[in-house]
């Protein structure tokens, strides 16, 4: 066996801000945000002058020393106003957002999470309050409440709160479909406690998000209303200094060109806060660290074990450098990084690790069914010698079912609920392999025999919710085989069964690669499985190959600390091995009984 790999480097996501500073638009973005909030919080002492000094001797004045931006038509200072503008303009985003959140998000988590006639009522609310013209609620607020700055902008507020809504409701919906949820609930925990530990963690990317571009909305929205007359004439304001501004357009261009500089500079910076956020935000994947990094940590790069098989003996099949790779936006992720291994005619090969440690991603490569943003890599592909790899997509496809088979992991979701178990097992036959009906039918009764299976009209003639688990897994394997595959593929066989219909199905498997001399790759978490069936085993973590070699050497001397942890986690191995072999043992007594 050869020495066990050196854990692959791996880097924890950095936190949200400093992938964010990262970019230099979103540096950009926060400088000039932080520079806003920095000089609306010290306007007192920034302010070289009284905003609303009237001084008319000096009205529509040019810049000069004593008003570095000029005065407006009434002889205020105009940078006076632009710095006491910005304290005005951030307090109304903050009161229109604050509420906004209010209103929207707690409404949204509610109707995405219970569903039903909760979800009904609220999105009922929220679409009668998109279908009110905003500009009418807001004229009636500003004349019931003589245009208060805070009422106003709450008002705002109220009306952004279906964006939110939605928002919220949508990620909530999707994180509410999370096994974790169901397990809360089994677990006691009432509904508030779920929303507010549960719920509202997983919808936090979005909502922070849809908070930067509201922000921008509500500064735009705000300056809107200034700029018409509708707020307090005692209050400095960026909109009223562009509605000054635009009545002497044409005699003093500056009185419009300064607050307009400043409002769309903070509203782009706004922008671009909010879509680099939904970058930054929507990978967080943690990635392996490069070379340079690693070795500055004083570790190695990763790097995968040769396979253990002789050049001169032969493969049913054999991949080498193989790497699967997503691609989100402009990001690209690699979640299998260069993997080999090979296994021979009627040898069981595992592959053992933790969910997320990239086994299944390498069968959905070696079958094409990686979804549109998945592409794999490979130097080779080769099925009994023969070069796969190159092959075009269409030659590729005529492997699955014949070349290839595929038993998925769960047998309940994998069988169509329209058909009768019959018609699913003998449609590949007459449509892949060219078989007529009768023949077809004639080979589906064979191997339904093989698998174990005594009623075979009943259960051809049956729907998948008319059998059990176990024996929808027994179809599934059927119909694996029926293609007579030299290598057959099972993505966790038998995770979704109980313990003695899993000794019935690894007993089946066992036999099977007895019978027909094919070469089975099981993928699989549980080492137990391995040590019952496996002859030998490679253990992946983070998409790397770190051990493999012999099942009884991997047992007795594994050197990976990782390799061990699995081992001590599937409790009692040779209890579970000798457990296993009797049901197994008791279930071909009964079979001969019978």
């Amino acid at each position: 066996m050869t020495s066990a790999a050196p854990l692959p480097v791996y880097r924890r996501p950095k936190p949200v801000w400093r992938r964010l500073v990262a970019r230099p638009v979103g540096l950009a973005a926060l400088l000039v945000l932080a520079t806003l909030a920095l000089v609306a919080v010290l306007a007192p002492y920034l302010s070289p002058k009284d905003p609303n000094f009237l001084d008319l001797m000096n009205a529509g004045a040019p810049p000069d020393a004593e008003h570095l931006l000029g005065s407006d038509s009434a002889g205020r200072d105009i940078l006076s106003r632009l710095i006491w503008g910005s304290r005005t303009t951030l307090s109304g985003v903050v009161i229109t957002v604050v509420t906004a959140l209010l209103a929207g998000v707690p409404t949204g988590m509610a109707a995405g999470y219970f569903g039903g006639r909760t979800d009904a009522f609220l999105s009922w609310i929220s679409d009668v309050m998109q279908a009110v013209p905003a500009m009418i609620i807001l004229l009636v607020v500003a004349a019931g409440s003589r245009s208060h700055f805070v009422v106003l902008m709450a008002a705002v507020g109220i009306i952004m709160a279906p964006g939110y809504f939605r928002v919220a409701r949508a990620a909530a919906r999707s994180v509410s479909r999370e096994d974790y949820i169901t397990a809360a609930q089994v677990a006691g925990l009432g509904h508030g406690v779920i929303l507010r530990r549960h719920v509202a963690p997983g919808i936090l990317a979005a909502v922070t998000i849809q908070t930067a571009l509201a922000a921008g909305i509500a500064m735009g929205i705000q300056a809107g209303l200034q700029f018409l007359g509708i707020g307090q004439s005692n209050v400095p304001s960026w909109g009223a200094m562009m509605a000054d501004g635009f009545r002497f357009m044409l005699t003093n261009p500056w009185l419009l060109f300064w607050p307009s500089l400043a409002l769309g500079v903070a509203i782009a910076a706004l922008a671009l806060l909010g879509s680099t956020l939904a970058d930054v935000m929507r990978s967080r994947s943690p990635r392996p660290a490069d070379a340079a990094e690693a070795v500055a940590d004083g570790a190695t790069a990763p790097a995968t074990p040769a396979p253990e098989m002789d050049a001169g003996a032969e493969t049913a099949l054999r991949v080498d450098n193989l790497r699967v790779r997503y691609r989100n936006g402009g990001t690209v992720t690699e979640v299998v990084h260069g993997i080999s291994f090979s296994v021979r005619p009627g040898e069981v090969l595992g592959i053992v690790g933790e969910s997320g440690s990239g086994k299944s991603q390498t069968v959905y490569s070696l079958l094409d069914l990686l979804p549109a943003n998945g592409a794999s890599t490979a130097d080779g592909i080769y099925l009994r010698g023969k070069p796969i790899h190159a092959l075009p997509e269409k030659e590729r496809a005529r492997l699955l079912g014949s070349a290839f088979g595929y038993v998925p992991q769960e047998p309940m979701s994998n069988l169509d609920p329209s058909y009768r178990i019959g018609h699913q097992l003998c449609e590949p036959l007459m449509v892949v392999h060219g078989l007529g009906r009768g023949e077809a039918r004639a080979r589906v009764r064979d191997v339904l025999a093989k698998v174990g299976i005594r009623d075979i009209d009943r259960v051809m003639r049956s729907y998948p919710h008319e059998i059990s688990g176990g024996m929808a897994q027994r179809v599934l394997i059927a119909g694996a085989i029926l293609g007579q595959p030299s290598v057959l593929l099972a993505d966790e066989p038998t995770t979704a069964l109980d313990v003695t219909v899993q000794a019935e199905v690894l007993q089946l498997l066992r036999d099977l690669r007895a019978e027909t001399g094919m070469a089975l790759v099981l993928i699989t978490h549980n080492f137990g499985v391995v040590a019952d069936l496996c002859d030998r085993v490679i253990v992946m973590r983070g998409g790397h190959v770190i051990e493999r070699g012999p099942v009884a050497e991997i047992f007795a001397h594994a050197r990976h600390p990782y390799t061990r942890a699995l081992i001590e986690a599937s409790a009692d191995i040779d209890t579970s091995r000798r457990e296993l072999d009797r049901m197994a043992r008791r279930t071909e007594s009964e079979a001969v009984q019978g």
